[in-house]
């Protein structure tokens, strides 16, 4: 079984026992029956038809919950309100000199894309605030479609945001490739009055999981720079410059480029403002520049690194973009931009509107990445930028590792570390909200208005829990996140150490729970448990937990190790002293 808890369990020919040992209170210390035995969370008669849901085997039945009938009865036919779609052919004004469209174009047309979705949603004119990492998986050709599709995911109090696919297709051969995805974060704009955004109501199970899983977003790039600066002051980077060979390496000046662009009323909106994929696609220009003056090639952008705009520019303002090679890899480089902005030839102060970080690939005949030379930084502060640029790259790799991939393909138990501590915290809240969005449980069991459903997808047994607790919301979540006196009312819990309170919301425990069913010995859990309470009306309060490895608390010969994928609670406020209540 794969941890404690009503979660994720791996699916197996042996998931009838499974399942007989999961009924019988085997999987341990999450189960959130034992909340009944704090009193006044609910009436006797309640623990005695929750007990009995646990006691007896109960035949599944093939009956999805009522409230997702008439969500799917709905989904027929049914378009997103917001979504915007874009078809363009590819012409040879657009590409590049291997005829390949220009990112830079790509990203004007995704830019726009994304606007008229945020506008649509807003009623108002909008602005591009920031931009989420973006891969690019796939080049696209002369002659070939390109397709993109934005909606808005949801909308906070005057900022939105907007998910973005882009595919590519070729009209002779039919197929079809995933070119990228992106999410952009955009600022609603009056000038007359303070914009206050209507609400996004999720209807699909794609719906619900990208506006449950938005929040979360939010609150990562909203620290994202103290996050990044932390990082960059705590990550060890070796020195390897005295290592390299000088004769394979390109001095770090030479690469160095400063261009300078008018904004004219084709490159902003009807307010004035430069548009955001403009100012994109002129770094991305500046950047290839740079990335080519080292690899003396035509290279291939891989990704572009999430970059916030600080500031406004607009129609007849003067950017200045400056890109720099900050070190190359083996096989990649990473090329770091900046956009000062400035009015006047005479002004002396220039207004910083972003920077971002671009990696850069360079391919063969057969599409391979190329080795690329080593590059020669400056004493000072271009060392200070070879060194950052490696500590980007490894936190980049765990961000994409982390965030991006499918939950199957995380480990159960991911190593904790200072560079991926936030990404693991996202990872554990986005990946319980993606379980609560699914429509497709099936209700196994009812007893005593205690529903029990059970989820079966890829190698994965899940299990759900739903029922209704006289008890208020804070009260429940507060009693369910204090995992530390947890013993004094669980049984599954005979010990709890805290290992690590990492910040306010997030904290890594060791538990110890009690020999259970046919086990030999006690269980023990390293557990992240990540809290966070309704970032608006109608958001729930979350638990969510998931395993972590800790150098100080490895496996033992006195334990049997478990591990947790994702497991939790989510509890909503139905009415004063009224509490819905779902375990996964």
């Amino acid at each position: 079984m794969a941890g404690p808890g009503m979660g994720r369990l791996p699916w197996s020919p042996r998931k009838e026992v499974e399942y007989e040992r999961m009924c019988l209170g085997v999987a341990g210390p999450l189960y959130p029956h034992s909340l009944y035995s704090s009193p006044g969370l609910c009436s006797p008669s309640l623990l005695q038809g929750f007990a009995s849901v646990f006691s007896s085997r109960t035949s599944r039945k093939s009956i999805p919950r009522a409230e997702d009938e008439g969500a799917m009865a709905e989904g027929e036919g049914y378009r997103n309100p917001t979504e915007v779609q874009m078809s363009q052919l590819v012409l040879p004004c657009h590409t590049n000199q291997r005829g390949e469209l220009s990112i830079g174009q790509l990203l004007k047309w995704i830019d726009t894309t994304a606007c008229l979705s945020a506008e649509r949603h807003a009623g108002c004119p909008c602005v591009t605030a920031s931009m989420d990492d973006i891969y690019f998986e796939h080049t696209i050709s002369v002659g070939q479609v390109v397709n993109v599709k934005a909606k808005v995911n949801r909308a906070f109090n005057s900022s939105m945001e907007v998910g973005i696919q882009v595919t590519s297709e070729d009209l002779c051969s039919e197929k079809q490739w995933s070119v990228c995805k992106a999410l952009a974060t955009f600022v609603a704009h009056r000038e007359l009055s303070k914009v206050k955004l209507k609400q996004v109501i999720p209807r699909t199970e794609e719906e619900k999981t990208e506006h449950g899983v938005a929040a979360e977003r939010r609150r990562m790039r909203l620290v994202y720079a103290d996050t990044i600066k932390d990082l960059l002051a705590r990550c060890a980077i070796q020195d390897d410059l005295d290592s390299k060979d000088y004769s394979y390496m390109v001095p770090a000046e030479k690469t160095r480029v400063e261009s300078v662009e008018l904004v004219l009323p084709p490159h902003a909106n009807h307010q004035g403002n430069t548009f955001g994929g403009q100012i994109m696609a002129w770094m991305e220009n500046v950047a290839t520049i740079a990335a080519s003056r080292l690899c003396r090639a035509h290279p291939t952008l891989k990704a572009i690194e999430m970059f916030h705009f600080r500031g406004p520019s607009h129609v007849g303002d003067r950017l200045v973009f400056k890109a720099i090679v900050n070190n190359a890899f083996k096989h990649s480089m990473e090329v770091g931009v900046c956009v000062e902005a400035y009015r006047q030839e005479a002004e002396t102060q220039r207004r910083h509107i972003n920077s971002a970080f671009m990696t850069f690939v360079v391919l063969d005949a057969d599409d391979q990445p190329r080795k690329l030379p080593w590059i020669q930084p400056q004493p000072g502060e271009g060392e200070r930028r070879y060194r950052e640029a490696s500590a980007r790259k490894k936190i980049r790799l765990d961000r994409k590792y982390i965030v991006s991939c499918k939950q199957a393909e995380v480990p159960l138990s991911v190593p904790w570390d200072p560079s991926n501590q936030v990404y693991l915290s996202y990872n554990n809240v986005s990946s319980l909200k993606m379980l609560v969005a699914k429509d497709n449980w099936t209700l196994s069991s009812e007893i005593s208005q205690v529903r029990l459903y059970t989820l079966e997808e890829d190698k994965f047994l899940s299990f759900h829990l739903e029922m209704v607790v006289h008890v208020d919301a804070a009260q429940a979540f507060l009693l369910l996140s204090d995992l530390h006196r947890r013993p004094e009312w669980d049984k599954h819990y005979r010990s709890v150490e805290l290992v690590q309170q990492v910040d306010e919301d997030d904290a890594i425990y060791h538990v110890i729970s009690p020999v259970l069913g046919g086990d030999t010995k006690p269980r023990d859990f390293v557990i992240l448990a990540s809290r966070r309470k309704p970032c608006d009306n109608g958001d729930p309060y979350v638990l969510a937990m998931r395993s972590v490895t800790l150098p100080t608390h490895r496996e033992t010969q006195e334990y049997q190790r478990g591990e947790i994928l994702c497991s939790g609670f989510c509890l909503w406020r139905e009415a004063d002293q009224l509490t819905k209540m779902e375990s996964h």
